[in-house]
C-alpha cells in the first residue's frame, strides 16, 4: 500500500512531462519500476500499461481543442499500431540486459546527434503540409519503442518530425502524444494476455498522471521551443545514463 501511494505524485510528474513532451511517461515509470524491485521485464510491461491512460488524457485535451489534425494522426497511428503488435513480443525473449543496453543506446543517440537548436527551427523552414508516408514511418518507432522496450517512443518522434520533417514542435509533440496512445494500447493487451505487468500499479500510475497530462496538455502552446527542446535533450541524456548504469549492473552480476 505504501508503494502504491509513492506513485500517485510520481505519477502525475510523469504525465505533467507526457503533455509537454508528447512522450508516454515510460521515462519515468520504467527507472520507478526498477527501483520498487519488478524485474526488468515486468518494468517495461507494467510501464506499457500505464502509459494508456496518461497518452489518453493528453489526446483528449489536444482533441478536444482542435489542434490534432486527423489525417496525420491516423497516418502515424497506423504505423504505431502495426508496429506495437510486431514488436510486442519480441521483448519478452530478449535478457533483461540487452532491453536496458537498447534503452541506453536509443537515448545516447539522440544526446548525440540531435542539438536544441535544431528543435526550434525559425517559423519560415516549418512545413504547413504533413508529409502522411513519413508520419507512418514514424509511428513505426512508436511501436517498436512501446512493444519492445516499454517506452513510449515520443523522445525519438518528437526530435525527428521536427528536425527531418520541419514540423512546428508543438504539432510534432500533439501527433507523438496519439502516437505513443496507439502503440502502447496494442502492446499492453499483448503484455496483458502473457500475464506480463503488474495492473494494480499500472493503474495508479497512468490514472494519476492522466490527471497531470491533461493538465499540461492544454497550456502546452503556451511553452516557447527553446525551452521544450532544451528540456528533451536534458531528459534523454539522464536516461541514458540511467539505462547505460542499470544494463551494466545486470550484465556483470
Amino acid at each position: 500500500m505504501l508503494q502504491l501511494l509513492l506513485l500517485l505524485p510520481l505519477g502525475i510528474l510523469a504525465g505533467i512531462l507526457a503533455g509537454l513532451l508528447g512522450i508516454g511517461g515510460g521515462l519515468v515509470f520504467s527507472p520507478l519500476l526498477l527501483w520498487l524491485g519488478l524485474s526488468p521485464h515486468q518494468a517495461l510491461a507494467t510501464s506499457t500499461l500505464a502509459i494508456v491512460p496518461t497518452t489518453a488524457g493528453g489526446s483528449w485535451a489536444h482533441l478536444r481543442r482542435g489542434l490534432l489534425p486527423w489525417p496525420s494522426a491516423l497516418a502515424i497511428g497506423s504505423g504505431a499500431l502495426v508496429f506495437g503488435l510486431l514488436f510486442g513480443r519480441l521483448g519478452a525473449a530478449l535478457p533483461a540486459w540487452q532491453l536496458l543496453a537498447s534503452q541506453a543506446l536509443m537515448y545516447g543517440a539522440l544526446t548525440l546527434f540531435v542539438r536544441p537548436g535544431e528543435l526550434a527551427p525559425s517559423k519560415t523552414a516549418l512545413n504547413t503540409r504533413q508529409p502522411l508516408l513519413a508520419l507512418l514511418c514514424v509511428g513505426a518507432v512508436a511501436g517498436l519503442a512501446g512493444g519492445l522496450l516499454g517506452l513510449g517512443g515520443g523522445l525519438v518522434m518528437v526530435p525527428v518530425m521536427v528536425s527531418a520533417l520541419r514540423l512546428p514542435i508543438h504539432l510534432a509533440i500533439r501527433l507523438s502524444t496519439f502516437a505513443v496512445l496507439c502503440a502502447s494500447s496494442v502492446a499492453g493487451l499483448l503484455f496483458l494476455q502473457a500475464g506480463r505487468g503488474e495492473w494494480l500499479s499500472a493503474l495508479v500510475l497512468g490514472g494519476s498522471a492522466a490527471i497531470g497530462a491533461r493538465w499540461s496538455a492544454a497550456r502546452l502552446q503556451r511553452v516557447k521551443p527553446a525551452q521544450l527542446a532544451w528540456l528533451l535533450r536534458l531528459l534523454t541524456l539522464l536516461l541514458a545514463i540511467d539505462s547505460a548504469r542499470r544494463a551494466a549492473m545486470l550484465f556483470y552480476k
